[in-house]
């Protein structure tokens, strides 16, 4: 079901069926000011809480920031990545300590083909760090949503999670929305967690932002590139 607003993005940027969703989701990393209206993100989590979790547990918590306190949770983040080295600590291992292939080379064309885009050349340490940073204001999305779950739970839970966070993505481009997963917020989630009053027992999963894109950001001509279906799908067939 889709809702209806008067801020709702043009019909034509509506994907037409659940293949084109999934295909047409992409990281945005350049948002329009247009707000989102409240209803409209509370109509997404209630559609994406219809993933499943093991018995039925729905490990997921979520915090929706807006306005004045988006951007107090910005200011925050920028000043303690600015002075306070010792404010960036590890909440999980999102990533592996060290990388290996063919993940490193799939890390590194996506950084290279995103800083293509903004002409930034390698070496050029200075511009990517204020692109990075750029995380922290969620591109400028009108909405940032903050994910956590209680670390308490296990693996399993966590993997549920993951169908959850999809489902909020592909549930917003039914919306005409854009978004971007984060994993840049996690070694912040001290700052994040005393802006939020988010209880020591909720670890920090990720961040979103959400929004309508700006057409016109060189950025968002990215597409990230996919690996073929034979590449990492095994057909066993069993003989009669």
């Amino acid at each position: 079901m889709r809702t209806q607003t008067d801020q709702q993005a043009p019909s034509d940027d509506l994907p037409a069926s659940i293949d084109e969703a999934i295909t047409s989701r992409r990281s945005i990393r350049a948002f329009q000011s247009k707000p989102v209206p409240r209803e409209t993100i509370e109509h997404i989590l209630e559609v994406a809480s219809r993933a499943p979790s093991g018995t039925n547990m729905q490990p997921w918590l979520v915090y929706v920031v807006t306005g004045t306190a988006k951007q107090a949770l910005t200011n925050a983040i920028l000043d303690a990545r600015e002075n306070d080295p010792e404010a960036q600590v590890r909440e999980h291992n999102y990533y592996p300590k060290e990388f290996f292939e063919p993940y490193l080379s799939r890390r590194r064309k996506v950084g290279w083909d995103l800083y293509g885009l903004l002409g930034i050349e390698r070496g050029e340490k200075e511009r990517m760090s204020r692109q990075q940073a750029r995380n922290f204001s969620f591109f400028d999305a009108p909405v940032g949503l903050i994910f956590t779950i209680d670390r308490r739970l296990e693996i399993g839970s966590w993997l549920d999670y993951g169908m959850f966070i999809q489902n909020v993505m592909i549930a917003a481009r039914a919306q005409g929305l854009h978004t971007c997963p984060q994993a840049a917020f996690c070694p912040y989630h001290r700052v994040i967690r005393q802006q939020l009053d988010i209880a020591e027992t909720e670890a920090v999963v990720c961040g979103m932002s959400v929004g309508y894109q700006d057409p016109t950001a060189v950025e968002n001509g990215l597409v990230a590139t996919r690996v073929p279906v034979s590449e990492f799908a095994r057909f066993v067939d069993n003989p009669a």
